[in-house]
Formats: C-alpha cells, sequence, structure tokens
C-alpha cells in the first residue's frame, strides 16, 4: 500500500500554488550523513551528475565537497530515482542535508509513489527524518514527510480550506 494517496494531498503539488521546487531537508545531520546519502546514491543503482561550476566531474566524498574554498565554485548533484523525477543535491552545510524536486515531474500515484520510496530509503538509512516544505519554506512548517517511528512518509499538515 501506497505511503501517501495522491487524492490525499495533491494539492501540494500545485505547482501554481506551491512553487515548482519544494525544499527537502533532512535536519541536524554531519559530514557522515552526507556520506552516507552520496553512499546510497551508488549502492541504489540511482542515475547521477554531479557538476561544479558546470563541469562534470565523478563524485567525491563529502568532507571534500563540504570543505572546499569558499571561492570554490557551487556543488550540484542531481539523482534520477526514476526516469525523470530529479533530486538536485545542494551543498550548503553539513548540519542539513537540502535537495529540491520538480513539483511538475511529481504528479500522479505513480510518481508520488517514486518521491515516497526515494525519502523513505534516505530517512533508513540515516534513521532520521527527511522532511518536504513549500518552495522557500522556512523549515518550520513542513507538509509531508518520512517518519522514522512509523517508518513511512506521512502528510504533516492538513490541506487549506476552500
Amino acid at each position: 500500500m501506497a505511503d501517501l494517496l495522491w487524492d490525499d494531498v495533491k494539492w501540494f503539488f500545485d505547482p501554481v500554488d506551491m512553487g515548482k521546487l519544494p525544499d527537502v531537508f533532512v535536519p541536524d545531520t554531519s559530514v557522515e550523513d552526507w556520506q552516507v546519502v552520496l553512499d546510497l546514491v551508488r549502492e541504489q543503482g540511482w542515475a547521477f551528475e554531479y557538476s561544479e561550476g558546470g563541469a562534470v566531474l565523478p563524485l567525491p566524498r563529502a568532507e571534500v565537497v563540504l570543505f572546499r574554498p569558499a571561492d570554490a565554485e557551487q556543488p550540484h548533484l542531481e539523482v534520477l530515482p526514476a526516469a525523470d523525477v530529479v533530486a538536485i543535491f545542494r551543498f550548503y552545510a553539513a548540519e542539513e542535508i537540502d535537495f529540491d524536486v520538480d513539483i511538475r515531474e511529481l504528479q500522479g500515484q505513480e510518481r508520488l509513489d517514486v518521491l515516497c520510496e526515494f525519502l523513505t530509503a534516505i530517512g533508513r538509512r540515516l534513521g532520521k527524518r527527511v522532511l518536504m516544505d513549500y518552495e522557500g519554506g522556512d523549515g518550520t512548517r513542513p507538509v509531508l514527510g518520512f517518519d522514522v517511528v512509523a517508518d513511512r512518509v506521512a502528510q504533516l499538515v492538513e490541506p487549506p480550506v476552500t
């Protein structure tokens, strides 16, 4: 059975109202947690592309990318957990793993299931919550996320009253 049902959460996946690139994050992380995610990407066989300043490079270790010089090009990791579903990881700080997904790629139950499986894989491996907020949200009111105790992705807020 699906973690979430499309009809219950489709309101959040409206790119006009909610933004096209909602923020996904794992709070309270470390360099070691980042490395666990990078290892998971390889282990799962997900297609990926790592780049810095537009130059495609081999995927480095977490400590290399997180502690690069201040004037270095911004690193960018695109992970495809399924065809045409991309998660774009940003390496801003060791203390939070953050990435974006494109709502336009996540329309319908099948694509929602891909997202839930992706969040679950990361959350289980880290043993931590993986939360999704509105594009540009401050992280204080995530809409959905992987719940470690329940071992599933759950809706965290009620839909707006229409």
